[in-house]
């Protein structure tokens, strides 16, 4: 039986071009059709509908941009939604609240389909090489499927338990991540407006013990300006608030990350939100300039 996968945006196109050229049997749809055509040319087969993708795949990935778009491609609520994931495993690699995943969980159960989350880090240069890091939670039984279908997209895989501990793990890691990046946006803004080497201030720091696969790809973003988009502000923000938000409901303090949700709430206000994260910079440069940066 095939393998579905809808969603073919900037990181679900890679993932399943990858999925194609491993041999999976794959079925792809999206509503964007042109988004389908390298992951055609990778051997997947592309369908009519989503309906099709349900009909035909036993299990089905979904890598959409936001809880709205999800039950629309399941017509939760709808007359289709039970045909579509009775007897299938429907994995939520999105990011969503973990609420509404534990919600979506409940329903996918009681239409007699099975469930799992399984959201990635990693922007799009480690989807296109299959180097994502993936977190897995659900029950035994869909866990057990799901898993060896990540092989191609992630270079490890870690089980997280009951859902919605992949999703909470993802929340964990991208507030170190939103974190760390803004703190080196400001670095390179700082050493700038010091009239500092850049380039210097990079190798400084590829050189010493903060070095990471993050600094070593964001810096050379920043220094040359570039932002072109491998994770955008706008999704950022949207991580941002998620993660916040599930902080709030758990009685946490967050300090560092409410003071990036507002440096990329200003990103996206400003018009970058379709940028690359590093972004960001334009807000911190907005700041120093009174506004007028």
């Amino acid at each position: 039986m095939y393998v579905g996968f809808i969603g073919l945006g900037v990181m679900g196109q890679p993932m399943a071009v990858n999925l194609a050229r491993a041999g999976t049997p794959l079925l792809v749809w999206n509503r964007s059709t042109d988004r389908c055509a390298p992951v055609r040319e990778a051997g997947a087969e592309v369908a009519a509908s989503a309906a099709e993708v349900f009909e035909r795949a036993g299990t089905v990935f979904l890598m959409l941009a936001d809880e709205a778009a999800v039950d629309a491609v399941l017509d939760r609520g709808g007359p289709g939604f039970a045909a579509r994931v009775a007897g299938r495993t429907v994995v939520h690699m999105g990011t969503t609240s973990a609420a509404y995943s534990c919600g979506l969980q409940d329903d996918v159960r009681a239409a007699g389909g099975r469930y799992a989350e399984a959201p990635v880090s990693g922007s799009r240069v480690p989807a296109e090489r299959g180097e994502l890091v993936g977190m897995l939670a659900g029950d035994d039984e869909a866990v057990a499927a799901v898993r060896p279908l990540l092989a191609p997209l992630c270079r490890e895989t870690f089980g997280c338990g009951a859902v919605p501990g992949a999703l909470l793990m993802k929340f964990s890691v991208n507030l170190f991540l939103i974190t760390v990046v803004t703190g080196l946006a400001e670095a390179f803004h700082f050493a700038d407006r010091h009239g500092l080497d850049q380039r210097l201030l990079r190798d400084v720091l590829d050189a010493g013990p903060m070095a990471s696969p993050v600094s070593r790809m964001k810096a050379p973003k920043l220094l040359e300006r570039d932002f072109t988009v491998q994770a955008a502000a706008a999704d950022v923000l949207k991580n941002n608030r998620l993660i916040a938000e599930a902080a709030r409901r758990a009685g946490l303090a967050s300090p560092l990350l409410d003071a990036c949700h507002a440096l990329y709430d200003e990103t996206v206000t400003r018009g970058h939100g379709g940028e690359d994260m590093v972004a960001v910079l334009r807000a911190l440069e907005a700041r120093t300039t009174g506004g007028t940066g």
